[in-house]
């Protein structure tokens, strides 16, 4: 694999990360949403202080690109009044909760959401800045395949749990021990040694043996996993995709524009919730098929200064030429931001050329190095040929 510099974190909008073109200043939506005015605020602050990119990332939130030194403290004062800061970068550290988007007026989604926010606000557990929770509280599971270290779900009876992730079963927990008994596994994670040797994740953490003490472990099966989602009409509203990731700045005007207010996911997709059309602007996906679907990138060079290669343009060429049950992750270097898990093919962006791993992740040892961006496009059998 390439070197590249892992830091081991994630941006803020407090804390932002410089890349290629500029600060990436990443706002995390208070209970995954975002009302009409906060959109429209929003996508005028990146016109204003970034470069007018706006990425949506696999942990639900969004991400102001190409913003300079000067302009950062003018845009947290815009972010302020919109509402959408914390009040300092260790709590806006901890708040790292994906919520369900298919939840309903009048359930509990949004007050244990809401709950857990303030909990952690509270509390002075020192988490890793990747460790993450998940609100997956309907009668079927929806970010089951989603990064998370501690989930609050429901049982085949609809009964809430809690469960660590890599653990198949959860502890069945009354409506006002939910948050507690979260926090209480976050906090045993740390106890535990969870934090040491490695990425500081809860899967990997009982992988290697850790044992969850009594208290803290169940009996209780969660609730099936729902079929990946797609772009489309749902209940809650309609929800389209973002083409890698990515958006102009205008793109959100145009959401905000219609008055309703939107729920993140973290499959680079948004539910503007309550609409009964699907939105048509630059960037947007509303075919449940479309090829774009079948492919995840980062931002690639020469927006990340990781990358050794321009990643969005080999997946644009691609997504069309590939299998559709074909999932494909073009990585600008062996970081992996845009997807940590395990795609059916991987391409690994190096100095000299992309390493290609099968059924893996970006950590995973290639079975072919050095391939030219060109050729593959030309002949993408080489993705699922042999070796």
């Amino acid at each position: 694999m390439s070197a590249c510099m892992v830091k081991g974190w994630c941006p803020g909008a407090l804390r932002p990360m410089q890349s290629g073109d500029g600060l990436v200043v990443r706002v995390r939506p208070f209970g995954g949403r975002l009302e009409a005015s906060q959109i429209a605020g929003l996508a005028e602050l990146a016109g204003r202080y970034g470069n007018g990119l706006i990425d949506v990332t696999s942990r639900a939130n969004l991400q102001i690109r190409g913003v300079d030194e000067q302009g950062h403290p003018a845009l947290l004062d815009g972010l302020a009044r919109l509402r959408l800061l914390d009040p300092d970068a260790d709590i806006e550290a901890r708040r790292n909760i994906l919520v369900t988007p298919f939840w309903n007026s009048g359930d509990e989604t949004q007050a244990l959401a809401g709950e857990l926010e303030e909990a952690l606000a509270d509390s002075a557990l020192p988490l890793p800045t990747k460790f993450g929770f998940a609100i997956d509280d309907g009668r079927s599971r929806v970010l089951a395949g989603d990064s998370a270290d501690v989930r609050i779900e429901r049982d085949h009876g609809g009964r809430l749990l809690v469960r660590a992730d890599g653990a198949r079963l959860g502890r069945s927990v009354a409506r006002g021990e939910a948050v507690s008994t979260a926090l209480a596994l976050a906090s045993w994670f740390i106890i535990s040694g969870g934090v040491k040797g490695g990425r500081g994740r809860m899967a990997a953490h009982i992988a290697a043996g850790a044992e969850l003490p009594v208290s803290l472990s169940g009996e209780t099966e969660p609730a099936p996993v729902m079929a990946a989602s797609r772009p489309g009409h749902y209940r809650q509203g309609a929800m389209v995709g973002v083409a890698f990731g990515q958006m102009p700045h205008t793109t959100l005007h145009q959401l905000a524009g219609c008055g309703h207010a939107l729920r993140m996911t973290p499959w680079r997709m948004v539910l503007s919730e309550g609409k009964r059309e699907m939105s048509s602007a630059a960037g947007l996906i509303t075919e449940p098929y479309d090829p774009a679907l079948r492919v995840i990138a980062c931002s690639g060079a020469p927006r990340c200064r990781e990358a050794h290669a321009d990643t969005r343009a080999l997946a644009a060429a691609l997504a069309p030429r590939i299998a559709a049950d074909t999932r494909l992750h073009v990585s600008g270097c062996a970081k992996g931001c845009a997807r940590s898990g395990a795609s059916a093919v991987t391409l690994v962006a190096t100095s000299a050329g992309f390493d290609l791993v099968r059924d893996g992740t970006t950590r995973d040892e290639p079975v072919l190095r050095g391939l030219n961006g060109a050729d593959i496009v030309s002949d993408p059998s080489i993705l699922v040929g042999g070796n």
